[in-house]
């Protein structure tokens, strides 16, 4: 059960990036859009998870926000050390993004994607009940995740094969973590520590990267608006979930 419902993650995921690629000419709108998303994404959906699964604390700080933290960090140093690499073998980046950042930011989203599957899989465990919730807000919100592996990897200059071929392989991630369930139990406390550590990495991509680009060439009002609605999509999606 746990792996046929995660077939409709693929699907929805496969949606979420054929979208993004159709709206090339609105780039701007879908930087907004996918900046939204990855803010509603990490505020409203992965870092509550991470603090209720991971709940204990270390020197007075749950251990979840001090991964959330080192992702956010790790992310910034990642992105440097790639495009002080690329600067030093003098290859040019593409409009000032190093093409390597949007693959692993694309790679990271793949990751998420397979423990999203083992998330199906672990409440498929615990219950039915628990289980289809669990499906319900995946599969609404790898809309989301398939938006925007499309668009972290084309946007950093990579060329569209390799974009659908994140794609693809992000689609295809929640199907094998809810088919990996079958022969072991992730325990909670790694699984919220994931999830925090992820949830800053996407922050950063979100605050430092998208936003920034969406707004610099096209500084206008539906841009914002955009931005906002990614936002109360992922509310919405919470909201219906629980």
């Amino acid at each position: 059960m746990a792996v046929f419902v995660a077939l409709g993650a693929f699907l929805m995921t496969l949606i979420g990036g054929w979208t993004a690629g159709r709206v090339t000419d609105r780039r701007h709108l879908v930087l907004g859009l996918a900046g939204g998303l990855m803010l509603g994404v990490v505020g409203l959906d992965l870092l509550p998870e991470a603090l209720e699964a991971a709940g204990d604390e270390v020197f007075g700080v749950p251990a979840a926000l001090l991964l959330f933290v080192a992702g956010f960090l790790a992310a910034h140093l990642v992105e440097r050390l790639l495009a002080a690499r690329q600067a030093a073998h003098g290859a040019e980046e593409h409009d000032g993004r190093t093409p390597q950042v949007g693959l692993t930011a694309a790679a990271a989203m793949v990751g998420h994607s397979a423990m999203d599957g083992v998330a199906i899989g672990a409440a498929f465990q615990v219950g039915e009940g628990m289980g289809l919730a669990v499906a319900l807000a995946v599969i609404a919100h790898d809309f989301a995740d398939g938006f925007n592996t499309y668009t972290l990897t084309s946007v950093y200059g990579n060329a569209r094969r390799r974009a659908i071929t994140m794609l693809v392989a992000d689609a295809v991630a929640p199907v094998l973590g809810a088919a990996s369930t079958l022969l072991f139990t992730i325990p909670e406390g790694p699984l919220g520590c994931y999830l925090g550590f992820f949830g800053g990495a996407l922050l950063y991509l979100a605050a430092a990267e998208i936003l920034p680009e969406a707004h610099h060439a096209h500084p206008a009002r539906s841009t914002l608006l955009c931005t906002i609605a990614g936002a109360a999509f992922i509310w919405l999606v919470v909201g219906v979930a629980e």
